[in-house]
C-alpha cells in the first residue's frame, strides 16, 4: 500500500503494531457496511444498489495497542464504460502492498463465476473470507457458503454481520494479530483518510441513490465545486436532460428531500446547495471521469 499518511513513529509503544487491511469482493456484498460497522462510524457511503463505492477510501481503528487502517474498494465487476474501467482498476491496485486481503462474500446469494474471478485475483493461501450478511440468510445458506468457498483454500473463515456485529469482534481480532510492528499512521481520533469535501459529495450520492429510480445510479456523480462554510454548494451531474428531470424532481420534491437527509448528517448551521448539471455521457468518457476525481 502506497504512504499516503504521516506516520509518527515517536508517538508508538514499542509492541505497538498497524497495517492495512483491504476488503474486496463483488458489488454489494457489503464491503462499506462492514468498515463502517468496526471503525464504529460511518466512513463509506452505503446503498442497497451495486457499485455504490466507486474510490478506494481508508477507515481507521485504533485500539491501545494496534491500529488497523481498512481499505474498503468498489465492487469488481464487468466494466462497460470508462468509470468501470477505472474503479476495478483501483479495487484491485489497492490490494497490493497490504497487511491483510479479505474476500467478502455474501451469504444470501450463491458462490459463482463472479466470485471466483475475483478470487482468482487473490493470493488466496493468504486471505480471508469473509462471509457477511449472516443476520439475514437462513442457516442453510451460511453453510453452503461456507462449504463451497472452501475449494479456495483461504488462510481463514469468518461468517459475520456487519448491521448486528456478530462475528465482527473474532473477526477484528484475528486481522489485528497479523499486523507487524509499526507506527500510527493516522491520529488517534481519525477515523478515515477521506477529505471532508469529497466525504460530503459522497453524502450527496448516497441520498440520491435512496430518493432517485433504479436507472439513474450509474448516471450520477457528486462533486463540491464552492467551500465558503458554512455554505456547500454541489453540483449533482448527470448524463441526460431527462435524467436532470428524474433528480429535480416535480416542484424540485426529489431535491429537495436529498437536501433535507444529507443535512440531517451533517454540522448544523450548514446551508447546502444543491445544482443539477448535464454532462452529455460523462462516464465513457476517461477524460471526464478522471476530473471528476475517479
Amino acid at each position: 500500500m502506497p504512504d499516503e499518511t504521516q506516520a509518527d513513529p515517536g508517538a508508538d509503544d514499542a509492541d505497538f503494531t498497524s497495517g492495512f487491511v483491504t476488503f474486496v469482493g463483488r458489488p454489494n456484498v457489503g464491503k462499506s457496511s462492514l468498515v463502517n460497522a468496526i471503525c464504529g462510524r460511518k466512513v463509506s457511503i452505503v446503498s442497497d444498489k451495486p457499485q455504490t463505492t466507486r474510490h478506494r477510501i481508508m477507515g481507521v481503528l485504533t485500539r491501545p495497542h494496534s491500529q488497523l487502517v481498512f481499505v474498503d474498494t468498489p465492487g469488481l465487476h464487468k466494466p462497460v464504460t470508462a468509470l468501470g474501467e477505472r474503479v476495478n482498476a483501483t479495487a484491485l491496485g489497492s490490494t497490493s502492498d497490504v497487511d491483510a486481503t479479505c474476500l467478502v462474500l455474501d451469504a444470501t446469494k450463491q458462490f459463482g463465476k463472479g466470485d471466483r474471478w475475483v478470487a482468482s485475483h487473490l493470493d488466496m493461501a493468504d486471505s480471508v473470507v469473509i462471509v457477511n450478511k449472516i443476520d439475514i440468510a437462513k442457516p442453510h445458506q451460511v453453510l453452503e457458503m461456507l462449504s463451497a468457498a472452501s475449494e479456495l483454500g483461504a488462510r481463514e473463515y469468518f461468517p459475520v454481520s456487519a448491521r448486528t456485529g456478530e462475528g465482527i469482534g473474532i473477526l477484528v481480532d484475528h486481522l489485528a494479530a497479523r499486523l507487524p510492528p509499526g507506527p500510527r499512521y493516522f491520529p488517534d481520533d481519525e477515523i478515515s483518510d477521506l477529505p471532508e469535501e469529497r466525504w460530503v459529495a459522497e453524502l450527496v450520492r448516497e441520498q440520491l441513490l435512496a430518493v432517485t429510480r433504479d436507472e439513474l445510479p450509474y448516471s450520477i456523480a457528486t462533486q463540491v465545486v464552492e467551500w465558503e462554510w458554512p455554505r456547500i454548494r454541489v453540483d449533482i451531474i448527470v448524463e441526460r436532460d431527462s435524467q436532470k428531470g428524474m433528480v429535480i424532481g416535480k416542484g424540485g420534491s426529489v431535491l429537495k428531500r436529498v437536501g433535507e437527509l444529507a443535512r440531517a448528517q451533517m454540522p448544523d448551521g450548514v446551508y447546502l446547495e444543491l445544482r443539477v448539471k448535464v454532462d452529455k455521457d460523462w462516464q465513457r468518457k476517461p477524460e471526464r471521469v478522471e476530473r471528476l476525481g475517479y
